[in-house]
């Protein structure tokens, strides 16, 4: 109908393009073989024609004979796969899926529907639970040492207690993380944590026969001291279970990294300064209110000096010295009794390195004790270091004949 306003000039050849939404050339070439082959000539040249990559019939009733006998219970890419292999027969993965799907024959492999997820609601109070982990970074570029930020975020109100920097991920990073939280705030109702070794054992590794006496199972030293402060342990399965510090190591790697930079801080302590300083800050912008006003954290009911420390079991010798690593602590008679040889005693090493014999909660007096025999020998083998310096290294040099150095020799031929 377009076409024949246009022929009769009653409509213009551009108002034509506008009402069949079409390029005032298009309809120019339609009206020339409109003109030239009538209504017949408005239809698609390939209408009616078999496409030059149309598969054969014949190919088509093979693939389906196959899928139907020999690769019965066969996935189509799988299919696909077998077919190019062992049947000489080239064809792509979804043409195989359109032949069986026309067919009504579907893919025998089963996919699970996906897990529905939701948003996990944030505490109601401050203080019931802390997230806590560390994030391994370059946090201070090419200035100084690798370091790994220890902190914890509070889960109600998304603000950061403490934080630490620390030349690795350990123990003594992760009490003194806990300690100064507990002196400031109390002690927190739980943490959420990963499955790091600070936190738990292996389950691979075999209890100690004290652990199977007590009933403790794979107690870390942190462990433990959660234990004996009342503190919840929970272990997230994945990353995304703890969103929200993981979330905060992406806002300090931004952040944080700059504000190290612009203090030109370059060592670990100048780095800590740097953190203690941009903390309260960071909390002022980024802390929200709580669901339930007050706090959740708890008054701590025993001696923070005997928690924070870390225990370990050793026993007396008959000379009622304790060894422990390369210290000899001879124990002295006291309350009552002369002699603990043989006796089942706890050492307590404090966070300053500092060493205390315990038996029965009870500290026991001590004194360094003179080392053995065998530590005298070697230590007098060793030669004496540069005053202020560590003791130099000395290497044996193996000689030319030696089975090593014939391995790697290098023989040149001077014919």
């Amino acid at each position: 109908m377009v076409l024949n306003d246009v022929a009769r000039r009653a409509i213009t050849g551009r108002q034509a393009a506008e009402m069949v939404e079409l390029s005032l050339r298009q309809v120019r070439r339609l009206l020339a073989v409109y003109r030239k082959e009538g209504a017949a000539g408005l239809a698609h040249g390939n209408r009616g024609r078999k496409p030059r990559h149309a598969l054969a019939a014949g190919l088509k009733c093979r693939v389906l004979e196959l899928a139907r006998s020999r690769y019965t219970g066969c996935n189509t890419q799988h299919m696909s796969e077998l077919l190019d292999e062992r049947e000489g027969i080239t064809i792509s993965r979804s043409s195989v899926r359109r032949i069986l799907l026309e067919a009504g024959i579907r893919s025998p492999r089963k996919r699970k529907a996906p897990r529905h997820r939701s948003r996990r609601e944030r505490y109601l109070q401050e203080g019931m639970l802390l997230q806590i982990d560390g994030s391994h970074h370059k946090w201070l570029e090419d200035r100084g040492p690798a370091l790994v930020l220890v902190g914890a975020i509070d889960d109600a109100t998304g603000k950061v207690p403490h934080g630490l920097f620390r030349e690795e991920e350990d123990a003594l990073g992760y009490f003194q993380l806990l300690e100064q939280i507990v002196t400031k705030y109390g002690v927190p109702r739980a943490v959420y944590h990963d499955g790091h070794g600070v936190f738990e054992r292996s389950e691979y590794e075999p209890e100690t026969l004290e652990e199977q006496l007590q009933g403790r199972k794979h107690a870390t030293q942190f462990g433990r001291l959660l234990q004996e402060l009342g503190i919840a342990s929970i272990r997230s399965r994945s990353p995304q279970a703890r969103g929200r510090i993981e979330r905060l190591w992406g806002t300090f790697q931004d952040r944080l990294v700059s504000e190290l930079r612009l203090s030109g801080a370059s060592t670990i302590e100048e780095a800590n300064r740097v953190l203690q300083d941009y903390l309260p800050r960071h909390n002022q912008k980024f802390a929200i209110a709580a669901a339930e006003p007050g706090s959740a954290f708890r008054t701590p009911e025993r001696d923070l000096a005997d928690v924070f420390c870390f225990k370990y079991q050793r026993t007396a010798g008959l000379d009622n010295v304790v060894r422990f690593s390369p210290c000899r602590l001879q124990v002295l008679p006291s309350h009552g009794r002369y002699s603990y040889a043989r006796t089942r005693v706890e050492v307590r090493q404090s966070l300053d390195g500092s060493l205390a014999v315990y038996y029965q909660d009870k500290r026991l007096n001590t004194r360094p004790a003179p080392d053995e025999a065998t530590v005298l020998r070697k230590a007098a083998s060793q030669p004496p270091s540069a005053p202020g310096g560590p003791a130099q290294r000395h290497y044996a040099k193996p000689a030319p004949d030696h089975p090593w150095r014939g391995k790697f020799r290098v023989h040149i031929d001077r014919g």
